[in-house]
């Protein structure tokens, strides 16, 4: 395949099932860039999570690296699996085991579902986030007003100990255009272009657009601990937070 030509669509198996930790998959090309498979578990990067990472398995036994996972083609529907150097030579049609690195993307899926619920307790556009391993931060303009970390981190965890569920269902685009505030963020909109949009809801407490993956209830977060909160310029007041195991 040249540089030229578009990639083949990848069917991304976590946005329906999360705790998929792997599956069968068939190389469907090769670029510069990575590989793409025609299915994948693999979290592609987006919405401030990262791409996942963890391994493809051939069918004699050779295992490859994946470093990182990103979209590729012209409407982000490709899915690049971005490979360790490697002297193994690789075809379209061969068929892999994609596995990713499971405890590192839960700790993600943890953060991510924790950083919705800060979005829920606190005012205001979201103007930033990142998903990091076991902590992320989300920035919001607040127009001036003060947080109480202490109070914010009661609170938060407060909503983890309730064990809400979480779940995902979907929507046209055009129900998105005519909900607008079912997107928070400022910076960042959920994937889009196949004619669907997820939203991802926290029982009672929080509904939004987003693709990345989130857990099953908020008890499976676990204690969270507001790390700091900081002012970035005069309207954005940027909250930290970790996992406490």
């Amino acid at each position: 395949m040249s540089e030229a030509e578009p990639l083949p669509p990848t069917q991304a198996l976590y946005r329906d099932n999360p705790y998929l930790k792997a599956c069968a998959a068939r190389i469907t090309a090769l670029s510069p860039e990575g590989v793409s498979l025609d299915r994948t578990v693999f979290y592609a990067q987006g919405g401030g999570q990262p791409g996942d990472q963890g391994v493809l398995r051939l069918e004699d036994g050779t295992v490859l690296n994946v470093l990182d996972t990103k979209r590729g083609g012209p409407a982000d529907d490709a899915i690049l699996h971005v490979l360790a150097p490697s002297e193994t030579a690789l075809r379209p049609g061969l068929m892999v085991d994609a596995a990713i690195d499971w405890p590192l993307r839960h700790r993600r899926m943890r953060i991510h579902t924790a950083l919705h619920l800060i979005s829920a307790l606190v005012p205001g556009k979201i103007t930033g986030a990142q998903v990091g391993d076991g902590k992320g931060r989300v920035d919001f303009d607040l127009q001036g007003q003060a947080l109480d970390k202490a109070d914010l981190e009661a609170r938060l965890n407060a909503l983890v100990a309730e064990d809400r569920p979480v779940t995902a269902r979907w929507i046209d685009e055009a129900e998105l255009d005519a909900n607008p505030d079912l997107c928070r963020s400022l910076s960042v909109q959920p994937p889009r272009g196949q004619g669907r949009v997820r939203l991802i809801a926290i029982d009672g407490t929080d509904l939004q657009a987003c693709g990345g993956t989130h857990v099953a209830g908020t008890g499976e977060i676990g204690a969270v601990r507001v790390s700091k909160i900081e002012s970035k310029g005069k309207q954005n007041r940027r909250v930290s937070i970790e996992l406490m195991d």
